[in-house]
């Protein structure tokens, strides 16, 4: 049985990890660390990293890029991977990851979803086949709580698209006032509105046509599921950086 630390475990994927985990025969959330606890986690719920003194195979963390150095720490001291699963790190954050990812394994992503990852695939494939004849626009919904845009995933998508290209192009987050006309830029949109669980549109834009892939999330559990998912494959495995790629089989 893998024994899972739940990062956030009292927010609403930390609810959603739980309980699924409940339910699976083969890991178990034994702990969680959380400034709020969860009545319906029938686990101790520690405020800090410090505090935990459960053995634990692998910690699962759907919080903000806040606990990250803490996270960190307590995972390279007791070789513990990590699942990072929150969004919004900075630049310097996501080398301070890369780095870390040298003592320890860690698994990030910035999508858990099976269907996303296969969309970041063809956004890919579709970029080769197009060229610069297509203008490329993203457009990302998420209900109204999601505190970081645009989206990681919309960001995992434009870095998709634009690695089929030798130069480079800029991405330019919304537009207003007198823009000019376009350039060679991937235009990426932010919606905010009710419950989206998380929408991605990929737009490919050409002469009298236009080419859209699309993505819809219709509930968290596709995003908690795949962290399972990923929690499992890492369990034991050696230092270093790993993504769904990985888990998928070189998707």
């Amino acid at each position: 049985m893998i024994k899972i630390l739940v990062c956030g475990v009292a927010g609403h994927m930390g609810r959603n990890i739980t309980q699924l985990l409940a339910q699976d025969a083969e890991a178990q959330a034994v702990c969680g660390v959380d400034l709020h606890a969860d009545e319906s986690f029938k686990g101790t719920t520690y405020s800090s990293f410090g505090e935990v003194s459960e053995k634990v195979d692998v910690v699962i963390d759907f919080s903000s890029p806040a606990c990250l150095e803490s996270e960190m720490e307590y995972c390279i001291k007791n070789n513990v991977p990590a699942v990072i699963a929150a969004t919004g790190y900075t630049e310097a954050q996501l080398e301070y990851i890369k780095e870390c990812s040298k003592k320890v394994a860690i698994f990030r992503t910035a999508n858990f979803s099976v269907g996303v990852n296969l969309l970041v695939k063809l956004v890919k494939e579709a970029a080769e086949f197009l060229g610069e004849k297509f203008d490329i626009e993203i457009v990302e919904k998420h209900h109204n709580l999601k505190k970081d845009a645009p989206s990681g995933t919309a960001l995992m998508l434009a870095d998709s698209a634009n690695s089929a290209f030798e130069e480079k192009k800029p991405y330019v987050c919304g537009r207003e006032g007198m823009t000019g006309a376009r350039g060679r830029e991937i235009g990426i949109h932010a919606v905010r509105g009710g419950t989206i669980v998380g929408e991605h549109d990929v737009m490919f834009c050409g002469e009298d046509e236009i080419i859209t892939l699309s993505h819809s999330a219709r509930s968290k559990k596709v995003f908690a599921a795949g962290a399972i998912r990923a929690a499992k494959w890492i369990a034991g495995k050696p230092a270093g950086l790993y993504d769904m790629k990985d888990v998928l089989g070189g998707l």
